[in-house]
């Protein structure tokens, strides 16, 4: 009976001793809501982060043109604040493209913004560019062009002096799709791209993308630490690697990760210090990670939406790394077979916390 006693005193010591004892399991991220934004923003884009954790948010406006587009910049504290707004009609540019769209972003070295000018909804023509913001004492100064004549100017990256963008339609007409990949030195002014486009000799890299579903290439783009260039093919959901050479000439282009089912699109997406890539995969409602080995995982994904103010993702266009965090931009601007179905106010940011590593 002694025995039988202890035996059972010590099984409950031992219970007690886990119960008490932390637990080694952590719950997964979850998207949140970051900030709901104005009511003058309603088609949020491409982010860019600043040195002081701040982030400048491109809202191009297209669910409702009635508002002008602008810059939104969110605080480190995570507040809304308008940052710039575009003189709308923009001053010198020709009537039915003088409105500027807003799409991609990135911080240069000297505290610049290089934003992408997407002009094809409104001519396919080469009417979309490139511009430079120039920054002083923490606001926009002016608008410098830096390049005309994109199909889709898009995503941008920025390394070693040269800016890159993506340009999602190469060719309007062709089969396969062909989109590429523009480099042009970071002071670089009023070029004015060769006609037809496929000629011009900023381009570097070329893509060929079979699905027509969504007839865009060319879309997401970032450098990883060593300088590989990674491009995501938006429609295809196929992710590129391209390589180079000590003189900046690409060495190769080649597939770098695919999950058909899983990885539906590839819009905009950052690294982080370990070099994964966190890509919004806009179609399927979801982040997804692409880790160094080319392994896709999914971070998050939801349904659509009913309620854009519990956090859940809506359309995801662009997911930027900031810190431990990931920040993620709901476009809600719907298209044909995507999660999202229709579009709806606030416009808003979701965060996804990740584990601090």
């Amino acid at each position: 009976m002694k025995n039988t006693t202890a035996f059972l005193a010590g099984l409950l010591l031992a219970a007690l001793v886990a119960g008490c004892a932390p637990s080694t399991d952590t719950a997964p991220p979850q998207a949140e809501l970051l900030v709901a934004l104005p009511d003058y923003c309603n088609t949020p884009d491409g982010m860019a982060l600043l040195p002081d954790n701040s982030v400048i948010v491109s809202v191009p406006n297209f669910n409702d043109e009635t508002k002008p587009p602008l810059l939104m910049r969110i605080t480190p504290d995570n507040r809304a604040e308008k940052f710039y707004d575009f003189p709308t009609p923009y001053p010198g540019l020709a009537q039915g493209i003088d409105r500027i769209a807003p799409m991609g972003m990135v911080a240069a070295p000297s505290g610049d913004l290089y934003l992408a000018d997407m002009q094809y909804m409104k001519d396919k023509n080469q009417k979309s560019r490139l511009w430079r913001l120039v920054v002083k004492a923490g606001k926009v100064d002016k608008m410098v062009l830096v390049a005309r004549g994109f199909n889709v100017a898009n995503g941008l990256a920025i390394r070693d002096g040269h800016v890159y963008v993506t340009e999602s339609v190469l060719e309007e007409e062709s089969q396969p799709l062909t989109s590429a990949v523009l480099r042009f030195r970071l002071e670089d002014e009023n070029v004015q791209l060769k006609t037809p486009l496929k000629d011009d000799p900023h381009i570097i890299a070329t893509f060929k993308s079979y699905l027509n579903d969504w007839r865009f290439g060319a879309d997401g783009i970032e450098f990883d630490s060593r300088g590989n260039l990674f491009v995501g093919l938006f429609g295809d959901g196929v992710m590129h690697k391209i390589t180079f050479d000590a003189s900046g000439n690409v060495k190769a282009n080649e597939v770098f990760a695919k999950a058909p089912g899983k990885l539906v699109s590839c819009d905009g997406m950052h690294r982080d210090a370990a070099d994964n890539l966190y890509v919004a995969d806009s179609a399927a409602n979801a982040i997804q990670i692409i880790r160094p080995n080319g392994r896709v995982e999914t971070l998050w994904q939801n349904e659509d939406v009913a309620d854009k103010r519990t956090g859940q993702i809506d359309q995801p266009c662009e997911a930027l790394v900031r810190g431990n965090e990931i920040i993620v931009s709901n476009m809600d601007w719907p298209f044909p077979k995507f999660k999202n179905s229709k579009h709806q106010l606030p416009a808003t940011l979701s965060i996804i916390r990740l584990e601090r590593r």
